[in-house]
């Protein structure tokens, strides 16, 4: 390796205030590091330093989107343009994966589908002019495990009558999807409470012998009636999963 050298230049903190034994980083590994998993197509990077700083190997896991000696010329380039080092491309190894992610993104990706196995996952809520003077359809479309289903409620065109459709929709929705299990809405009402407006429902759960109330929340934010699908879906998640898992 030639010409300027952060890395051992590292030796002495800035200002000369202490030896590098004291800095996080003395020979600059991480940042020379950090800057080669910013180059297209490196996904990992290791910079292997000598006792006095010099680097002596760099090891390079990349995916197949680009061939071997380019990536060598990029991270050759990177090196000079951003740390002033010159590196002999023989010291560059270059290990190519046709798909790897990062350990994070698997777990992502692991967690985002288990939730969606188990979740009930909603649609949309559409609303609607019924036939009926003064009277409206409301639809709500819910999802679990890639099942979809859809009700519909129509009710008079009011405020509570519109909360109230919403809820049952959603309430029927629920059964269709988990089947032998019946849920009532017993109870729809706007709640002001701490500067904010709040759906709050209270639902009935009943299958077999067993029968459970529950109340859920939802904040109203883009509409009442969306409120209400939420409160619901609030007030039977864990009863819901209780009975998917059964």
């Amino acid at each position: 390796m030639t010409g300027s050298n952060p890395m051992r230049a590292a030796e002495t903190a800035p200002g000369g205030r202490g030896p590098a034994a004291e800095m996080p980083d003395p020979w600059g590994v991480r940042r020379a590091e950090n800057l080669l998993t910013t180059l297209e197509g490196v996904l990992s990077a290791r910079v292997v330093t000598t006792p006095l700083g010099e680097v002596s190997e760099i090891h390079i896991l990349a995916s197949s989107g680009l061939g071997p000696k380019q990536v060598v010329r990029n991270v050759e380039s990177a090196l000079l343009a951003h740390l002033g080092l010159k590196v002999d491309h023989r010291k560059i190894s270059v290990a190519q994966t046709a798909d790897v992610r990062p350990i994070e993104a698997l777990e992502r990706g692991a967690i985002r589908e288990q939730v969606l196995r188990r979740s009930v996952l909603f649609e949309d809520l559409g609303v609607a002019s019924a036939e009926r003077a003064h009277r409206v359809v409301l639809g709500v479309r819910l999802t679990v495990g890639g099942r979809t289903e859809r009700v519909e409620e129509e009710v008079a065109d009011t405020l509570r009558a519109r909360l109230e459709g919403a809820a049952r929709a959603t309430a029927g929705a629920l059964e269709k999807l988990i089947e032998r299990h019946t849920l009532a809405v017993e109870g729809v009402k706007v709640v002001e409470a701490l500067d904010r407006t709040v759906v709050f429902v209270v639902v009935r759960g009943m299958g077999g012998r067993d029968s459970h109330v529950m109340t859920g929340t939802a904040e109203v934010r883009e509409s009442a009636e969306r409120a209400a699908v939420f409160a619901v879906l609030d007030a039977t998640n864990r009863w819901v999963e209780a009975r998917r898992s059964a």
